[in-house]
């Protein structure tokens, strides 16, 4: 099977992170004279590790699978690897040994009751549970209200974020802070691939958005990736209009791999306002049509049930 973790994506990753660090943020003596490098050199890298340079060109060159934790640890300190970017570092020396990845063996077929009930308790916020290629598995009937372009025109499940944002002629306007947005996105995927090198639905997403779209290619080229745990998320909803909302992203410790997301917005703001009208607009469309969400028709793999 092909993976998406290869000795370029390790060279790759870096020496873009090498590129960002200045001689003066590392706190090494601000030599004269012009440098080839926009950041450190590799023997720079390779003197605040405390490796040898012979084998820090080794590291970046791909060859990382015999790499100790205590190399690897001090690899990420020299280039100031920030949380997601170390666990990145560790997941792709994994990957490159084949040795298994820290997540547990994650489940197939249809999700728990008990999850799905949690899922549908939550109805004053928008939630939907996601997996790590950003494949809507469950969403509860605010989130499906809130995300009603992604589920539009009879889209095949599950819904994927990815896909909708980069390849439908309505993602830019859905998800108008595209400054940001498209940057998270690509960095979640980046990480999942790190953590998930054999898992061919990604490589098949990732070929097919990298073959398809120019803006997520140049973004996947930069090898960012991150922890997307809390935040703000702006939306333009065809119906409601703008809302801008917080988000709190939380990992299910009992079905790995898939991670549930709610969005609020503070009391008294005109956001709070905005999801309250979603939701009298969700409670009509659904009188119309007449049609139940029943939180969940797709396994947490991605595929149909």
């Amino acid at each position: 099977m092909e993976r998406v973790s290869t000795e370029s994506d390790i060279r790759e990753f870096l020496a873009s992170r090498r590129a960002r660090i200045t001689p003066q943020q590392a706190g090494l003596p601000a030599y004269g004279g012009n440098r080839r490098v926009p950041g450190l050199r590799r023997e720079e890298v390779a003197l605040l590790a405390g490796v040898s340079i012979d084998y820090y060109i080794r590291l970046e060159r791909g060859h990382i699978a015999g790499a100790s934790e205590e190399v690897l640890t001090s690899i990420a300190n020299a280039l100031h690897l920030d949380d997601a970017e170390r666990a990145h570092l560790h997941d792709l020396a994994r990957a490159a040994a084949k040795r298994p990845a820290r997540r547990a063996k994650r489940p197939r077929g249809p999700l728990p009751d008990s999850v799905l009930r949690v899922l549908r308790s939550m109805t004053d916020s928008p939630a939907f549970i996601r997996n790590g290629r950003l494949d809507i598995v469950a969403v509860n009937d605010l989130g499906r209200a809130l995300y009603a372009p992604l589920y539009a025109d009879g889209a095949p499940q599950p819904v994927n974020i990815a896909r909708f944002q980069f390849l439908h002629p309505g993602g830019r306007d859905f998800f108008p802070d595209w400054d940001e947005s498209p940057n998270t996105t690509v960095s979640l995927l980046r990480t999942e691939a790190g953590r998930a090198p054999y898992d061919s639905d990604l490589t098949g997403l990732i070929g097919e958005l990298v073959t398809r779209s120019e803006e997520f290619r140049t973004a996947w080229g930069k090898h960012n990736v991150r922890l997307h745990l809390t935040g703000r998320k702006s939306f333009r909803h065809p119906a409601i209009g703008d809302l801008t909302l917080d988000f709190d992203a939380m990992e299910l410790p009992a079905q790995p791999g898939l991670t549930l997301t709610a969005y609020t917005a503070a009391p008294g703001t005109p956001d709070h306002d905005a999801l309250r009208l979603l939701a009298s607009w969700a409670a009509t469309e659904n009188a119309t049509t007449g049609s139940e969400n029943p939180a969940s028709d797709v396994d947490p793999t991605g595929g149909t049930t």
